[in-house]
This record gives structure tokens, C-alpha cells and sequence, in this order.
């Protein structure tokens, strides 16, 4: 997988004031590579307040960044997407979305996804390897270096399951969220997941309070089994009542994500049914018009469709929320990129 080196990105302070003993440094020295580390700088050479000795055994002996970034495409609304290389030479993808005064970057966290959800192009790719903490910080850091600031947001919304590589994406939310690293908000900080419910469990227990944010697309077992086979291990039941345990033990609303597919999950009984079974909880619903994908069934609706569906939706009391279609001219959707790159 990746070189033996001791990578900078993705360590805490704690950790870089181990390895400036290491190598003999004073411990102070520490607390000037963690501000250089998560400045962030394109190179160890550009850490000027660091001797020239330092950074050149730094050089020698780890390793800064673990990804660097292969292209970057840009959509006439603003966002970027990145096609990241990692040390192993693999490839990920990443996307910046800016709006208004707030902007958002969407990470991976794996390299491809095994959890096979046939409206996402990452599903068709299968699954290659979990990335570690410092491959997904640093996707962060190749955005602030080209756009030259800090994102308000960051969602763990990219390729694969967060909650399928869960110690590393805790790691990588810490590292975002300290003092000492990128300073983001914890409720900045969102996670998808398409339903695994011991890991939903066992981020209510962390006491963290950062966003949720679940792929349900249907309220109908048999349906939504059909798009994502994560459905047949964890019926609705059994994932709404992690929902509620998270709610509860978090007082985080949760994100509902609905991608509307025409004829499929559109009609007013998918409404009647979505409205009910969300009855009670702490949430509110982004109906997100799909993204269709080559060789999927899948078909964007209508925008009076959508309209009408968020109405129905809204009519049974649910807080509802349309997204904003971004980067479409860029292949913006997950896998789209990475897949045209290596022709998968």
C-alpha cells in the first residue's frame, strides 16, 4: 500500500510532539509543524520557521501529503472536482463547492465502495481499500491549496461508506475539528451513511454531535432493497430506530437524503409512506433529483414532479429541502470522474 514513512497529515499534536523527540527536537517544535501540517503549505521545504536541518530529515524520513492531486475540473457554477492520486497509485475524488459566504468540500473515504447501490457510479467500480485518516484530511488540504481558504463545511458524502471505515473517519473528524487542525465546527462536519446501523449506533455513543445525514431514497423495503443491498441486512425498522437513539442521544436533527427517481420512488404513496414512517423523528428531507448513471434504470424527474413531491411532503408536516443541482457540466456525481479517468 503506501510507503513505511511516517506521514505528516492526519497526526495530531500529540503525536508530532512524539516524533520532534524522536528526533531530538525541542518540544516546542511540535507546535510549529502541527501549524504548518494543517496551514496547509504545498511542501515541507516551504516551512520557513523550521530549521533547514529539520525539514531536511523531514524530507528525507516522512512523508507530508498522501495525495496529490491529478486534475481538477471546473464547472461554470464554481465547483471543482479533484482527481487525487494516492501513494499507492490509486485514485480518488473530492469536490469544492462554494456558496454565497459558506463553502463546501465532499470527501472519500474509501477507494471505491462496497456497498453496491446501483444509482452511484462508485457502487459499479467495487471496492479497492478503506483510505487512512491523513488520505482523507488531506483531501481537504489539496482544496485549500488551490482555492486558497479554508471551507466552512466539509460532508463525508464522496466515495464510500464512512461508517465503513469507521475508526479512520473518527480520526479524520477529530483532526478537522481541533483547535490545532482545521479549526471546522463539529456541526460543520456531516456524514453519510447508507444505513449501517451499528455504526450509527456507535457514533451516537461518541458524544460528538456532528450531522447525520442517512441515504433512505425509499419508505418501502421491498423497493428500496432493489437500489441498495445494505436494505436486505438492515430493514427500515431497524434503521429507524438507530435514527431515533441518535437524535436522541445527539439533540441533532438528522438529514434525510431522498433521490427522486422517476416512476420508481415518486408517487404520492411513496410520499404518504415516507411521511409516516418519519413521523416523530428529528429530522428534515433533501430530495435530491437523481443523477442518472451509464447503464442505470434510473431516471431523473421532472422539476414540477419534484415540486409536487415536496409539497406532498410538506403537507404531512415534514421539513423539506431541495438540492441545488451543482457541477453537472463537470461530472460532479461520485465515481463519475475517477471512472472516466481510469475507463472503469
Amino acid at each position: 500500500m503506501m510507503a513505511s514513512k511516517n506521514v505528516l497529515v492526519g497526526q495530531g499534536l500529540e503525536e508530532l510532539a512524539e516524533l520532534m523527540a524522536e528526533f531530538g527536537e525541542p518540544s516546542y517544535r511540535a507546535k510549529q509543524l502541527v501549524e504548518w501540517v494543517y496551514r496547509p503549505v504545498a511542501a515541507i521545504e516551504q516551512m520557513s520557521s523550521l530549521p533547514l536541518r529539520l525539514r531536511d530529515r523531514l524530507m528525507r524520513e516522512t512523508i507530508y501529503h498522501p495525495c496529490s492531486t491529478v486534475t481538477v475540473r471546473r464547472s461554470q457554477d464554481g465547483t471543482r472536482k479533484y482527481l487525487l492520486a494516492l501513494q499507492d497509485g490509486e485514485h480518488i475524488e473530492s469536490v469544492y463547492i462554494p456558496e454565497n459566504d459558506r463553502s463546501t468540500v465532499c470527501i472519500s473515504s474509501q477507494v471505491g465502495c462496497q456497498m453496491g447501490c446501483t444509482f452511484c457510479a462508485t457502487g459499479g467500480m467495487g471496492f479497492v481499500r478503506n483510505l487512512t485518516a491523513g488520505e482523507i484530511v488531506d483531501q481537504v488540504l489539496q482544496v485549500i491549496l488551490d482555492v486558497g481558504r479554508r471551507p466552512s463545511n466539509v460532508v463525508f458524502m464522496g466515495m464510500g461508506e464512512p461508517l465503513a471505515n469507521y475508526s479512520a473517519v473518527l480520526r479524520s473528524i477529530k483532526v478537522l475539528n481541533a483547535p490545532w487542525g482545521l479549526n471546522i465546527g463539529i456541526r460543520q462536519l456531516t456524514v453519510s451513511t447508507c444505513g449501517l446501523v451499528p455504526g450509527i449506533r456507535k457514533l451516537a455513543q461518541e458524544g460528538l454531535g456532528l450531522t447525520l445525514a442517512v441515504s433512505l431514497h425509499s419508505a418501502d423495503d421491498e423497493k428500496r432493497s432493489r437500489i441498495m443491498p445494505i436494505a436486505r441486512i438492515y430493514n427500515l425498522e431497524e434503521l429507524l430506530d438507530a435514527l431515533h437513539e441518535y437524535a436522541a442521544r445527539t439533540g441533532r436533527r438528522i438529514t434525510i437524503e431522498y433521490a427522486l427517481m422517476d416512476g420508481f420512488n415518486d408517487s404520492p404513496e411513496d410520499a404518504h409512506r415516507l411521511t409516516e414512517i418519519l413521523r416523530g423523528l428529528l429530522c428534515h428531507v433533501n430530495l435530491i433529483p437523481v443523477n442518472p448513471i451509464p447503464g442505470g434504470f434510473q431516471k431523473k424527474p421532472r422539476d414540477s414532479q419534484v415540486a409536487r413531491f415536496e409539497s406532498w411532503l410538506r403537507r404531512g408536516g415534514l421539513v423539506v429541502s431541495i438540492r441545488k443541482e451543482r457541477g453537472a457540466d463537470i461530472e460532479a456525481a461520485c465515481g463519475q470522474l475517477r471512472g472516466r479517468w481510469e475507463g472503469v
